[in-house]
């Protein structure tokens, strides 16, 4: 039986394998699913994650690419929880937008950002797999999309104002294992298994299969990526546990507290009902309703019901 061909994971090979001009392809057709219209990367820019001291069990793993445009594309993996993680990107593009802008210039010069998100945490509560978020101008009295002049659309050759600003993506890779004809479904299989089937057709996945393979990579290279594996390991498995005792923890507060208020409810029925059987008793003695009233806190009509 013909052995199954191994793939490396995407976040390992955007941070060592996709380095090369000639490798960009790879990036270039996530992107290009993602936003539907094909883009080429001019080049790759300096970013935290592409320094060379950077610790092997770092759980984030980004790329700085430029386009032949200027636009700039953050794509950023996040393997560890992070309750932060929508900040994290509005402060991602916030830096892009004023480091790529020289002092002095006009803000017309200010470049388009792409900020793409593949988390594998839960993100949210939301149940799709891949969301797009974008800036719009909504009137609150009409609900109409304030739109760019005739001018600004010419000057800055855009049709909307939410092409000015950053967009973001969020795939949440988690657990995807449903393999599709859909180019993003694909993506995100690959993505979540680590796996590249041979009819894959998504733009960028062919090349994946000739630049991701395990058998192309040095023993060196297959040393540190079964060690990041291994980190990977480690981490899921400390999140699942966190959360496992989250759960029980909730669990047993959740039942403490119920029967905390048993008890309490189970207190307050008793007093009520004591208070009911003192009022028949005294009604049955024929004491005044007033008095019974002023002696068990019941009204007078509660009184006159027993």
């Amino acid at each position: 039986m013909e052995k199954k061909e191994q793939f490396v994971r995407f976040d390992w090979a955007m941070k060592r394998l996709l380095r090369n001009k000639a490798d960009y392809v790879v990036v270039e057709g996530l992107i290009t699913t993602l936003l539907g219209k094909t883009i080429t990367i001019k080049k790759l820019l300096e970013s935290e994650s592409n320094q060379d001291s950077e610790e092997a069990k770092q759980n984030r793993v980004d790329l700085l690419a430029e386009d032949e445009t200027g636009a700039l594309y953050l794509v950023e993996v996040q393997n560890e929880t992070e309750f932060a993680y929508f900040q994290r990107m509005l402060f991602g593009t916030s830096k892009l937008v004023t480091e790529y802008i020289n002092r002095g210039q006009g803000y017309e010069n200010i470049r388009k950002v792409y900020s793409i998100n593949i988390v594998y945490f839960n993100l949210g509560q939301g149940k799709d797999i891949v969301y797009h978020g974008k800036t719009e101008f909504r009137g609150i009295h009409d609900g109409d999309i304030l739109q760019l002049s005739p001018f600004q659309k010419q000057k800055f050759d855009v049709d909307a104002v939410s092409d000015l600003y950053p967009e973001y993506f969020i795939l949440k890779a988690n657990d995807f294992n449903r393999w599709s004809k859909e180019p993003i479904e694909q993506w995100l299989y690959v993505l979540s298994t680590g796996d590249i089937p041979e009819d894959a057709d998504a733009p960028g996945l062919s090349a994946a299969r000739q630049r991701m393979r395990l058998a192309c990579m040095t023993k060196a290279e297959l040393n540190a990526y079964y060690r990041h594996l291994d980190n990977v390991v480690i981490l899921r498995d400390n999140i699942t546990t966190a959360r496992g005792e989250g759960r029980a923890e909730g669990r047993a507060e959740g039942r403490a507290e119920g029967r905390a208020e048993g008890r309490a409810e189970g207190r307050a029925e008793g007093r009520a009902e004591e208070r009911l059987e003192n009022a028949r008793k005294m009604k049955q003695l024929q004491v005044n309703a007033s008095v019974i009233s002023q002696v068990t806190g019941l009204s007078e009509a509660e009184i006159a019901a027993l």
